[in-house]
């Protein structure tokens, strides 16, 4: 069976433990990963601590040139990749490109790392002084990726924080760590130094060394909201940079004077897509007044019934199975859990098996109605192919929704109408808006991040909040004497009048 090690500088030491690596399409085992401990990784941190000094001191230029031809690498590679990505995650290969693509573009971005890294400057801040500040590299930084974006979490936070001259040590998911080792691979063979970007894998335990050793100074995580805060408190305690992304409960807010046929198509896209394996997914929609509610309920049904659940390669299929039979287990449990509670079950997409894949995790597209806000379902993060309809009376009910919601990662309106929308987006307590976009992950340039329990830390990623999350400021306060300086002033603090 194929055995999946850690890409590490260093004779490869042999693994105690192993986790597997199913494939979602059929539930059999097709690989195994060695889950690695503390000496793991501090192999890994050895190997980083000799290697960044030098790498830091490669000028901006050189380092772009380096992430222009891993650009290169990886999208002529790029479909070799989205494959191996579907092989293990179950998405289908479509959305497996657009996994690369949406990291690939943050790739695109540090390729102009010279201009972000550039400094302040005050010339005659005071008499014969000028005041200049330069961003350096922190050291060695970690990332804690999850299993449902295995190639664009890891571009997001190792391409940034590379760039800028640090030593970036990753622990993907041991759920679909395939593509992390390739990714690791083809930038060395961009020309990456050993032991600038390396890949441990593990669990728990790997985890929580990542967060204990003294020598990596930031870690960036994404994952559910509990272990987010986990990450983040256990890693500010051991005096860590910490930023973690945790979970979600995205909201569509839907306008009586919207277009249905276009909302219909981006909501089903948007609660279904990978599966609904997101935490940018759109899992409730909110439509305002009773007719729109029931407008939209008929043309979701129509669309809903038309989606197609198929394994990964098959190319007409909207989306594929989830991740783990544990994880399938635990959505439908959910969808048990808003029956209970009084929800409506619309579309039940329990109990669905392909033939010939009658092991395989799947879940059908479903779609519960009349879920009101004091429900465990709807407060909870369910993540999987769930669609919740919370019908709002009026604007004002409607905001308040994802405005009072413990997450606050995602929201989106769709409407004509922009004053409505200029005031939704400026007053809603939410991370991320989309006006007539229901997936509202910003542009490589700008940064991504949610509030509330979505996000623990100050700074989001990717961006020039990215930049700053990965370097440190330093300010240089210069002056070159002319020699009539009163030397009697050297007891009084200096000040620039």
């Amino acid at each position: 069976m194929r055995q999946i090690d850690h890409f590490i500088v260093g004779k490869m030491p042999p693994a105690a433990r192993f986790g597997d690596v199913l494939d979602p399409n059929n539930g059999g085992v097709q690989a195994r990963v060695g889950l690695g401990d503390a000496a793991v990784l501090a192999q890994a941190v050895s190997a980083a601590q000799a290697a960044q000094p030098a790498w830091a001191a490669t000028n901006p230029q050189r380092r772009a040139r380096v992430m222009f031809r891993f650009k290169a690498l990886i999208e002529r590679h790029i479909d070799e990749l989205a494959e191996m990505l579907s092989a293990e995650h179950g998405k289908v290969i479509a959305d497996s490109r657009g996994d690369i693509q949406r990291g690939l573009e943050v790739v695109e971005f540090c390729c102009g790392i010279p201009h972000a890294l550039k400094g302040e400057y005050s010339q005659g801040a005071g008499p014969g002084i000028d005041v200049y500040s330069m961003r350096q590299p922190i050291g060695i930084g970690a990332g804690i990726t999850p299993f449902n974006f295995p190639a664009m979490i890891p571009l997001w936070m190792g391409a940034v924080a590379v760039a800028v001259g640090n030593a970036f040590i990753l622990k993907p998911s041991e759920r679909d760590p395939s593509v992390p080792n390739r990714l690791a691979e083809l930038f060395q063979e961009a020309g990456l130094p050993a032991g600038i970007f390396q890949v441990v894998h593990g669990d728990k335990e790997m985890v929580d060394a990542i967060l204990d050793h003294p020598a990596i100074a930031a870690v960036s995580f994404v994952g559910s909201s509990d272990i987010a805060q986990y990450v983040y408190s256990r890693g500010v305690a051991a005096g860590k940079r910490v930023q973690a992304m945790g979970g979600a409960k995205n909201h569509g807010i839907v306008m009586p004077d919207a277009d249905l046929d276009q909302v219909v198509n981006d909501v089903c896209g948007a609660a279904f897509g990978s599966a609904g394996e997101r935490c940018m997914a759109l899992p409730v929609v909110v439509p305002v007044g009773e007719e729109t509610a029931e407008r939209l309920r008929e043309k979701l049904v129509s669309a809903i019934h038309a989606l197609q659940v198929g394994i990964s390669t098959d190319a007409d299929a909207h989306f594929g199975p989830v991740v783990t039979a544990q994880h399938k287990a635990k959505v439908e449990g959910w969808i048990q859990t808003a029956v209970d509670e009084g929800s409506e079950l619309v579309i039940d997409g329990r109990n669905l098996v392909l033939q010939g894949q009658e092991q395989g995790f799947f879940i059908g597209p479903t779609l519960l109605d009349h879920v009101t806000a004091d429900m465990e379902s709807y407060k909870q993060e369910i993540f999987g192919p769930v669609l919740q309809i919370v019908r709002a009376p009026d604007f004002e009910t409607a905001l308040a929704l994802p405005s009072q919601h413990q997450y606050g990662n995602g929201v989106a309106i769709f409407t004509r109408n922009g004053h409505v929308a200029r005031e939704f987006a400026a007053r809603v307590n939410v991370g991320m808006v989309g006006i007539n976009v229901p997936i509202p992950v910003p542009v490589a340039y700008h940064s991504f991040g949610g509030w509330k329990r979505s996000g623990f830390g100050d700074q989001n990623q990717y961006g020039m909040e990215g930049v700053r999350f990965w370097t440190k400021v330093k300010t240089v306060t210069a002056r070159w004497p002319d020699g009539g300086d009163d030397a009697s002033n050297a007891f009084i603090i200096p000040t620039m009048g």
